[in-house]
C-alpha cells in the first residue's frame, strides 16, 4: 500500500487530525485540507512526515466550489491518485430556530452537505482510475434527535446522510464504498462553541449505557473499519458511535 493517498478535510485537528495520523500509520500518504489554522496544518504534516510518509497541505474553503476543484487539482498534480476521501470538515452557526438568518443557513449548509457532494465527484474521477476507494463522511446524532441550538447543523448533517445514501449507489459501479460515522457528544475543541457545552457533556457521563463518554478514537476506529476490505459490502450506512446513548432518548 506504499502509494495510497487519502485526502482529510478540516485535518489540522480533533477527529480530523486523529484520523490523518492512524491513516498514515497504516501506510497511506495524506492530504491535510485546512482553512483557517496554517500552523496547525503544518504540524500534523510534520508529525506524519515522521512516520516516513508524504504529506501534502492544502488551503481549501470545502464550502466552495471552485476552492474545491482547484484542490484536487492540486491532489492530482501531486500523487495523480487519490483511494480514501474522508468528508470531515465542519462547521456551523449555533441558535435558536427564531435567530436563524438566511447567511447562517447558507454557511453551514455549503460547508456541511454541499461540500460532500462536490469533494465526492471530484474524488470520484481520481479514484476509478485505480479501480476505486473509500468515501467516509462525519454526521451527528443531531441528524436524527434534537438538540438545543443545534437546528442548522442537524439538518446539514441529516442532508449529508441522505446523500450518503445516494452517493453510495450511484457510486457503486465505479468500485466506489460510500459510509458515514455519527457520533455522540465528543470532548473536541468544537464542542468548545456550543453555548451548552457543559451541559452535553455532563449527560454524556452520566447517561451513556457504555460507562463512559466516545472519545476521538472511538470514531477513528469506525472511520477505519469503513476504509477497509472487512466493510466493503456495507453501502450507504451511517454508524452511530454514541456508547448507546441515542437509545435512550
Amino acid at each position: 500500500m506504499s502509494n495510497k493517498v487519502a485526502l482529510v478535510t478540516g485535518a489540522s485537528r480533533g477527529i480530523g487530525k486523529k484520523t490523518a495520523l492512524r491513516l498514515a500509520e497504516e501506510g497511506y500518504d495524506i492530504v491535510i485540507n485546512y482553512v483557517r489554522s496554517k500552523s496547525a496544518a503544518e504540524e500534523t504534516s510534520k508529525e506524519i512526515e515522521q512516520m516516513g510518509r508524504k504529506a501534502l497541505v492544502v488551503r481549501a474553503h470545502v464550502g466552495d466550489v471552485d476552492k474545491i476543484k482547484a484542490m484536487f487539482q492540486t491532489i492530482d498534480e501531486t500523487f495523480g491518485r487519490l483511494d480514501v476521501l474522508i468528508n470531515n470538515a465542519a462547521s456551523g452557526v449555533l441558535r435558536p430556530v427564531m435567530e436563524i438568518e438566511e447567511t447562517h443557513w447558507n454557511w453551514t449548509m455549503n460547508i456541511n452537505s454541499k461540500a460532500l457532494l462536490f469533494c465526492a465527484q471530484e474524488a470520484a474521477k481520481l479514484m476509478e482510475r485505480n479501480g476505486g476507494g473509500k468515501i467516509v463522511s462525519i454526521s451527528s446524532i443531531g441528524s436524527i434527535r434534537y438538540l438545543e441550538n443545534y437546528t442548522l447543523v442537524g439538518v446539514s448533517k441529516a442532508a449529508l446522510e441522505a446523500l450518503t445514501r445516494y452517493l453510495a449507489v450511484e457510486l457503486a459501479p465505479k468500485n466506489i464504498v460510500v459510509n458515514a460515522v455519527s457520533g455522540g457528544a465528543i470532548d473536541t475543541e468544537a464542542l468548545q462553541h456550543f453555548p451548552n457545552r457543559e451541559k452535553l457533556l455532563e449527560d454524556a457521563r452520566k447517561n451513556t449505557p457504555a460507562g463512559r463518554m466516545v472519545e476521538m478514537d472511538d470514531m477513528v476506529n469506525a472511520i477505519m473499519f469503513f476504509i477497509s476490505d472487512q466493510s466493503s459490502m456495507i453501502r450507504g450506512q451511517t454508524l452511530i458511535v454514541d456508547g448507546g446513548r441515542s437509545l435512550l432518548v
